[in-house]
């Protein structure tokens, strides 16, 4: 069952707490600060697979976690980190966040890209022993690993892609030419999902794509039309099927204008692409009428095998000129940078809502139940310049302002 479209929720591993804990030994009466940091929770990672072939395994289990980091002892002892998770993806996974922005995407076998950051672990008491702070009574608490649904999209990543009308003969064509069994019958629309099939020519060798039938209007979305015309995006070449006995009586030209036009609407980029136009279905007419009907262009038939080696050697040679002129993407493409340093927006309920991942750390791991705890956090918020932003941002004494869970009222000072 081919899946090009799912959700998929990530949770990071939390981190551990530091331990709050003094050394005790007999014949030491005032023994130091010894407790241990909380270990890191793992991350969620996507990988690019080229092994993995559609995005079946989350249409059921769209769940993916990763281990959470324990807790720091006594005596030094630190809590061992969470392991990461991946999770393998297919090749031309697009990630979008809910509203459909593209974060990430992973057009390269091996690519990886962060899905969720794991929690930092605590520190324990023994990191806070100072001169002027001789016995920390607190420990940071552990971080909440990040927590996120995305949708996945999927766009083959093909070197031809087949393209016409339902009924056409892509299906009956790349089962000929690769290994691949699409469903093959004599009705429209037998092909419901896109079939990818290896194509090996002589020292050649490709991918090529049949995509399910376009109708008119596929463009704005008619007969499932934005899900088949995605898997043409990455497509290096283009093979263009004209029905030479269409059920609706429309010449090859007219079928080849209509085509061509859906593909510049929905991408205009589409139909500078290395194209090739061919009449399908010689074996439905007559050879009188053939040349007529075919209006020069050429024809096969993937029943009778009636031009398909010289199909396969002109698509040979589209191929290797089109690598040559479009290299294979490296790496991943993220859409979205990681945003950086403190950054203060004004909320609709009119608080100040400070973001900034340091900022929100100091929050989250901090005791703020303890007097100690929270001067430090204070301390740590001001040396990170959140003072100075709230001031830029406007702030007046007695503004709300929002830092994580945590909520005050801003006095300047």
């Amino acid at each position: 069952m081919f899946v090009d479209e799912c959700q998929l929720h990530v949770k990071a591993g939390d981190g551990g707490a530091g331990a709050v804990s003094f050394r005790r030994e007999a014949h030491v009466s005032e023994g130091g600060p010894d407790g241990g940091d909380g270990g890191r929770g793992g991350d969620v990672w996507l990988l690019a697979d080229h092994n993995v072939a559609s995005l079946l395994s989350f249409k059921d289990h769209p769940h993916r976690r990763a281990t959470s980091g324990t807790h720091g002892m006594g005596k030094g002892r630190h809590g061992r980190g969470g392991s990461d998770v991946e999770v393998p993806v297919p090749e031309g996974t697009v990630v979008r966040d809910r509203d459909g922005e593209v974060l990430a995407d992973l057009s390269q076998a091996g690519a990886r890209w962060m899905a969720a950051r794991g929690g930092q672990g605590g520190r324990g008491n023994a990191r806070f022993l100072s001169n002027r702070r001789r016995a920390p009574a607190f420990a940071e608490q552990g971080e909440v690993g990040e927590e996120v649904w995305y949708n996945l999209e999927l766009k083959l990543m093909a070197d031809v892609a087949l393209v016409g009308f339902p009924n056409a003969g892509k299906s009956t064509l790349i089962s000929r030419i690769s290994a691949a069994k699409p469903k093959i019958a004599n009705y429209p629309f037998t092909t419901l999902e896109p079939h990818l099939g290896v194509v090996r020519f002589d020292d050649h060798e490709f991918v090529a794509a049949d995509i399910p039938g376009l109708v008119d209007g596929a463009s704005e979305g008619k007969g499932l039309g934005h899900r088949f015309l995605r898997h043409i995006e990455r497509a290096r070449a283009l093979l263009v099927l004209v029905d030479l006995a269409p059920d609706d009586g429309r010449s090859p030209r007219d079928q080849e204008a209509a085509l061509l036009a859906e593909l510049a609407s929905y991408q205009p980029d589409l139909v500078e692409r290395p194209r090739l136009v061919v009449g399908s279905r010689a074996d439905m007419v007559g050879p009188d009428a053939r040349t007529a009907l075919a209006e020069g262009l050429p024809v096969i038939s993937a029943v009778t095998g009636e031009g398909v080696q010289w199909l396969l050697g002109r698509l040979a040679v589209m191929v290797e000129e089109a690598r040559s002129a479009r290299p294979a993407p490296r790496g991943m493409v993220v859409h979205r940078p990681v945003p950086a340093g403190v950054v203060v927006e004004r909320a609709p309920d009119g608080a100040l809502v400070v973001k900034g991942r340091q900022a929100e750390r100091a929050v989250a791991l901090s005791d703020l139940t303890d007097p100690t705890a929270l001067a430090y956090a204070q301390g740590r918020l001001r040396r990170l310049g959140v003072d100075r932003a709230l001031a830029r941002a406007g702030a007046r004494p007695g503004d709300r302002v929002r830092i994580g869970r945590l909520e005050f009222d801003w006095e300047p000072d």
